[in-house]
């Protein structure tokens, strides 16, 4: 009986259990055992994995400072993610769980949800969606929610989790609107109303609205539970008044945050000191105070982990004071605390940069702007502008190099015997001093190999010593006598080299270079000899020509000759720098010392005026005294230059007009291939039209000439000074994409053994330039070329420099017939051409234009590499659409012409002589290279 009794019951339980799983019967049963198996098992499980992913993602968000910071701590990657891949396994596992909770225990019944557990497993769904950053799917769980569960007790939050997932898809009028309807539902002010209101702040501040973002935040601030988020609410708002110019508010915004003290996370506390010391006032604040503060910062023990920021703050307050010793001292204080702000790092190389450029240290300032560029996104305005202010640099260091050094040779140069000894005396005993010291730490450093060694030496111990010692550092070696680093490789160390003669003197005497020179029968003197002379040498010193003072006055130049080309030289440096400062850096006061000085040592004449007209721009804007002085001086000294011409508002004669008509003509003649005469032209029209917005297109086509006449290496640095000049002018901007698009492969060119397409044979008479000269050459060619039946042949004058034309016969087929052609012109009586002829193929012609050197083509020393790739065929004019480059066939090495700064395949003929048939290779009708805008497209002037 007990067995059936027993038998029954446990049938009877398997049906109860059965009836309670079932997710199709609403009954007592049903839902409470499901809902109690999914919030004490599934959601459970999952809520422990979601806190998590959720803790972890906050530990490795790292606030940016620099900027306003957002309201909830979550930073967006921009990862591109595949189907069914999460960035965290944690926010993956909450998901599933959740899913598993609607999979298996939703209780979908007569279309109501029964079990009372969905509507969190939803919720958990949708966060774990959010923070994997799959907001569409995100969306979709949080609207199931609202449609499905409009009663649950957690609708509120879900209505908030809604609209932070509308603000990540950047629909912010949409949240606005919707929390704006929340507010007005919640009946009670707890933590879930200062949520909404700090996510209607954040909407705000999406749009924009900050002072509605204030007030949302005052208010979540108030309501929150959470003493972190107290903080950051504080720290935003005092972010917000700074950038509405509220000092004051600011000020106390941050000084709520400090008086958190512990409740507030340190990074708060420590950015809000930063904050408020960014808005001490450096002249009338009280110093001493600002100094206490930040010492009693820095020897907190708590602040151990924001030293970078403490002692960046201090550097500043120094930096500001013009302390530059403390405030370096400070800055790399603050790069040894190892920052994980690449920005802070950044900053304090920069402003390092800045104290070396202000003290004249360019080479160490280029050093610490090259640092700054490590640390700084390639994408952002300032990297652009540190790197072209590095780039500047290269010439600032180059001509402030020359100015100190021939300087000083000149100072001293000027000085009498007397004075020449001794102003080398004082430097020789500084020498001495240095040295001594070198001494005594080469002999500490052998004491300690001697002692790790256990007292065995060489018998050469002092000079294998010091060599020893010398290998353990890495410094540079040492020239033209300047005393070197203790460490350094034995013979680059003149101190060791000294120190090393002095104690073999003093241990072996005079010895013989030999073989056995340490034995003593190998010398001819008797022992008495030894003795006396060891004894003498005891006596002797070894003199070091570094300590006298003939060694360094015999390096001085004494001829007129050269002492006036060092003060030429200085001269050119600074006027450099004077334009450099002035034009590059706006750096008037330091461009004016620069030209003033170079008025004060008797520049030569070309200097001069330009010299003082730039003073006299400077003076405008730092002193209107002294530039009405200089106006004077340069009107009434020299009344018919062009700059008395400028000053006085007369315009220079140029045909003229307005600034586009000249800029126009000034075309026409380039096209025409009058470039010496668009040139001189063209540096006039930039003087009489500075300020004007043609200028840009005038520098331009000023680089375009500079190209035909001078060669690749000027054309790229007149491409540069536009590309840096006017950075922001569409010719700026499209120069400098050309710069880094199109120069490196016209760099690459080279005299090449392809297989020419046709030769040349090229005559530079002696007056190249004079028609008058050059017309026997021409019509003896020309001749030539019309009896001519073999080969259609054509002659062309060619601008090839500045100074320079070539005369060339071009159209020949093979070099055995530019040989013979050469040969018979050379020989027949007809012709009898004494000039030097040169023959040479299309393509390394097309080179000679590109760089100039037709003397190293002639005598061999250019490179002779095979050229593998060649420039796009079209370059980009400033107002035409950019073409992307090509790729180049080797075939299609013959249309290189197009782009050689010289513009047509021969340089540019001025002259046409038998103007070859139709069909014929070598015309003349090739598109131009870099071209100013034509006239066509030049804006209209602004009345």
């Amino acid at each position: 009986m007990k067995t059936n009794t027993f038998k029954y019951a446990v049938i009877t339980g398997l049906l109860i259990f059965f009836a309670a799983c079932s997710t199709k019967r609403n009954t007592f049963l049903s839902r409470n055992s499901h809902a109690l198996s999914t919030k004490y098992n599934i959601l459970y499980n999952g809520g422990i994995a979601l806190d998590k992913g959720v803790s972890d993602l906050k530990s490795q968000y790292k606030d940016n400072f620099w900027e306003l910071l957002p309201i909830e701590r979550m930073q967006i990657s921009e990862d591109v993610l595949a189907p069914n891949e999460t960035k965290n396994k944690d926010f993956e596992r909450a998901e599933t769980k959740a899913t598993k909770a609607i999979q298996k225990h939703s209780m979908n019944i007569d279309g109501g949800e029964k079990n009372p557990q969905m509507d969190e497993a939803h919720l958990m769904l949708g966060k774990s969606r959010y923070y994997d950053q799959r907001f569409v799917p995100a969306l979709e769980a949080f609207n199931y929610v609202l449609y499905k569960y409009p009663k649950s007790d957690k609708i509120y939050e879900v209505k908030i989790w809604r609209e932070k997932t509308n603000m990540r898809m950047d629909n912010d009028a949409i949240a606005v609107t919707n929390l704006r309807k929340l507010l007005k539902e919640i009946k009670f002010k707890d933590q879930i109303f200062a949520d909404a209101n700090a996510t209607l702040a954040q909407a705000f501040l999406n749009l924009k609205l900050t002072d509605s973002a204030i007030a949302k935040i005052k208010i979540a601030k108030e309501f929150t539970k959470q003493n972190e988020e107290v903080a950051r609410y504080h720290f935003i708002l005092g972010q917000i008044y700074e950038s509405q110019n509220h000092k004051d508010s600011a000020f106390a915004s941050y000084q709520e945050v400090i008086d958190m003290k512990r409740k507030s996370p340190r990074q708060y506390v420590i950015q809000a000191h930063a904050r408020q010391a960014q808005q001490f006032d450096y002249e009338k604040g009280d110093t001493l105070a600002f100094v206490k503060k930040y010492k009693d910062l820095l020897e907190d023990r708590e602040n151990r982990p924001f030293l970078d920021v403490l002692n960046h703050q201090m550097g500043l307050f120094y930096d500001k004071n013009k302390n530059y010793n403390k405030a370096s001292k400070f800055y790399n204080s603050s790069l040894k605390a190892k920052s994980s702000d690449d920005y802070l790092i950044a900053s304090n190389y920069r402003n390092l940069a800045e104290i070396n450029f202000t003290t004249a240290k360019y080479v160490t300032a280029g050093k610490y702007y090259d640092s700054t560029m490590v640390y700084l996104n390639d994408r952002t305005r300032e990297f652009k502008l540190i790197s072209k202010k590095r780039e500047n640099l290269e010439d600032v260091i180059k001509f402030e190099g020359i100015a100190q050094r021939n300087d000083s040779i000149l100072k001293v140069a000027s000085l009498s015997s007397t004075d020449k000894a001794i102003y080398y005396q004082k430097y020789i005993d500084n020498l001495k001093k240095e040295d001594e010291k070198q001494r005594i730490l080469l002999e500490k450093k052998q004491r300690a190999e001697e002692n790790a060694s256990g007292g065995k030496t060489d018998d050469v111990a002092s000079a294998g010593m010091a060599q020893k010692a010398s290998k353990t550092d890495n410094s540079a070696p040492v020239t033209n006598g300047t005393p070197s680093k203790p460490g350094d490789f034995y013979f680059y160390n003149p101190a060791t080299v000294s120190f090393g003669k002095i104690e073999f003197a003093k241990k072996w005497g005079k010895r013989a270079f030999g073989p056995n020179w340490r034995l003593g029968s190998s010398q001819d003197k008797n022992s008495s000899d030894e003795v006396a002379d060891e004894q003498t040498d005891e006596k002797e010193k070894v003199v070091d020509e570094r300590y006298t003072t003939d060694f360094y006055i015999s390096k001085i130049p004494t001829s007129q000759v050269a002492l006036d080309s060092l003060a030429k030289e200085r001269n050119f440096a600074y006027y450099q720098l004077g334009v450099i400062y002035k034009e590059k850096f706006k750096e008037y006061k330091r461009a004016a010392d620069k030209l003033e000085t170079l008025l004060n040592n008797n520049p030569e004449e070309r200097l001069v005026l330009p010299s003082m007209y730039n003073l006299y721009k400077i003076y405008e804007i730092i002193d209107p005294a002294k530039a009405a002085a200089m106006k004077t001086r340069i009107t009434s000294n020299y009344p018919n230059s062009r700059y008395a011409q400028i000053l006085n508002n007369n315009s220079v004669s140029l045909e003229l007009g307005s600034p586009e008509v000249v800029y126009t003509n000034l075309y026409k003649e380039y096209e025409s291939g009058s470039y010496r005469e668009a040139l001189s032209k063209t540096e006039l029209a930039i003087i009489q039209f500075t300020g004007d917005e043609m200028l840009p297109k005038l520098e331009l086509l000023k680089a375009n000439l500079v190209g035909k006449l001078y060669g690749l290496k000027d054309y790229k640095k007149a491409l540069n000074y536009v590309a840096l000049s006017y950075p922001n002018s569409q010719e700026g901007k499209e120069t400098e994409a050309f710069i880094s698009s199109k120069i490196p492969m016209l760099e690459s060119l080279y005299f090449n053994d392809l297989t020419p397409t046709s030769w040349k044979i090229v005559f530079e008479p002696a007056n190249s330039l004079d028609d008058k000269s050059t017309k026997p050459l021409l019509d003896k060619l020309n001749k030539f070329a019309k009896e001519r039946t073999i080969e259609t042949l054509t002659v062309s004058t060619d601008i090839y420099s500045i100074d320079r034309n070539l005369i060339v016969i071009h159209g020949i087929k093979s070099e055995e017939s530019a040989k013979g052609i050469a040969q018979v012109l050379k020989e027949f009586k007809e012709y009898k051409i004494e000039d030097k002829s040169i023959v040479i193929s299309t393509e390394n012609y097309r080179i000679v234009q590109i760089y100039k050197n037709l003397d190293e083509y002639v005598s061999g020393d250019g490179p002779t590499f095979v050229l593998k790739t060649k420039p796009a065929i079209e370059l980009p004019k400033p107002d035409v659409v950019k073409q992307k480059p090509e790729k180049i066939k080797r075939e299609e090495i013959n249309t290189i012409q197009n782009d050689v700064p010289g513009g047509k395949m021969d340089g540019g003929r001025n002259q046409q002589q038998n103007p070859p048939s139709k069909g014929n290779s070598n015309t003349n009708n090739t598109p131009q290279n870099m071209m100013p805008p034509t006239p066509t497209s030049t804006p209209p002037r602004k009345p």
